[in-house]
């Protein structure tokens, strides 16, 4: 398939703040836009039903990193991406910044960064949200980087291919922390193994795990690196494999890692680094271990997410831009993903407001 339906949100407040679908054209390498819904401020990270009928935001009305943060769910109207809200609900927490859906589509998950917390939401059959049915706040800061650590800062609720386990990646408490999910229900339980615990001072952000089993990951904002664990299905346990740094080994400047992807085929693995603005290239053994290819330009300012597209041959990076207003390279970059895995840049850079998150249905 050469087109694709995707969303791109813009972290703004105001009527600056959206929800954007395009057309992605692989043949050509552009983004057609298609339609802005702008009913929601602040959009940091979304998540698409299994059934592809409903997007779930997370965002916030006002100050993204004090005020209230919230979740809304939407039904895509049509091909045109046109979006309707079904409702809202509150994420009872500050900087809500991630959210993910089971693979029954029945439960929905979210993590607020501010607030160091995580919850749980069930879903009904039109696709709406219940109230909050599991909450839990993280305790226990790191503190080794007093600037950025000085209490739990909760940035990520990532789901299992199962859909059996939730891992919160916290900033603040350099720790992962692993949940249980009953998704009829709904309900988060502390894992046996209720956390790992990274480099004091790693600050791990994201989560990913590998679509044959057996292997996940997580990226360190702070130290800019890769954890590499084992994972066992059953328990949910995770054992450390390897730590691999994002970055060139003659840079010394500031950089902070921001998303981490894995084709779905399980062959590479994808890091963008923020400052830096790259995106780190890996190979993925057959012990799930990492193999670094290159570290490629991103081709705009502050990169942010990445997404691939399901027959592992593209990916897209959101270039968020650190300022606000942003200048010269906010804006998506589009590769083509070669078979050894390296990126070829393919197209225009495709200048956008603030782009955070990319969904491709």
């Amino acid at each position: 398939m050469s087109e694709h339906l995707v969303f791109i949100t813009s972290l703004s407040p105001g009527d600056a703040g959206a929800i954007t679908a395009f057309k992605l054209n692989t043949d050509a390498g552009t983004l057609e836009q298609l339609h802005r819904n702008t009913d929601v401020e602040n959009p940091f990270f979304i998540a698409l039903s299994p059934d592809r009928k409903y997007l779930y935001s997370v965002h916030i009305t006002g100050d993204f990193e004090n005020d209230a943060g919230a979740i809304a769910s939407f039904e895509i109207v049509n091909e045109s991406g046109k979006l309707r809200k079904i409702n809202e609900k509150s994420a009872q927490g500050r900087t809500t910044c991630y959210v993910d859906i089971d693979p029954s589509g029945k439960a929905v998950v979210l993590a607020n960064y501010s607030s160091g917390s995580v919850g749980s939401f069930a879903v009904q059959d039109d696709g709406s949200l219940s109230d909050m049915v599991s909450f839990f706040e993280h305790q226990g800061p790191s503190t080794v980087n007093e600037g950025r650590q000085q209490n739990a800062h909760a940035h990520c609720a990532t789901l299992t291919p199962s859909g059996n386990h939730m891992y919160a990646c916290d900033l603040g408490c350099d720790k992962i922390y692993g949940y249980a999910l009953d998704a009829a229900s709904a309900t988060l339980t502390p894992l046996a193994q209720p956390f790992v615990r990274t480099i004091g001072g790693a600050g791990p952000r994201h989560f990913t795990l590998h679509p044959q089993g057996g292997y996940a990951y997580a990226n360190n904002e702070l130290l800019n690196s890769i954890n590499v664990y084992s994972h066992d299905e059953s328990t949910g346990t995770l054992i450390e494999r390897q730590l691999i740094s994002t970055l060139p080994d003659d840079y010394d400047g500031d950089s902070y890692t921001a998303d981490i992807k894995i084709t779905p085929n399980g062959k590479f693995l994808y890091c963008s680094n923020r400052i830096h603005d790259s995106i780190a290239c890996y190979s993925i053994n057959s012990d799930g271990t990492l193999t670094l290819l290159d570290i490629p330009s991103s081709r705009g300012n502050f990169a942010q997410n990445l997404a691939i597209t399901p027959d592992n041959s593209f990916l897209l990076c959101a270039n968020m831009h650190a300022e606000d207003p942003p200048t010269e390279g906010s804006g998506i970059s589009l590769y083509r993903i070669e078979e050894t895995g390296h990126l070829t840049p393919l197209g225009d850079f495709i200048d956008h407001h603030k782009p955070s998150c990319i969904m491709i249905v």
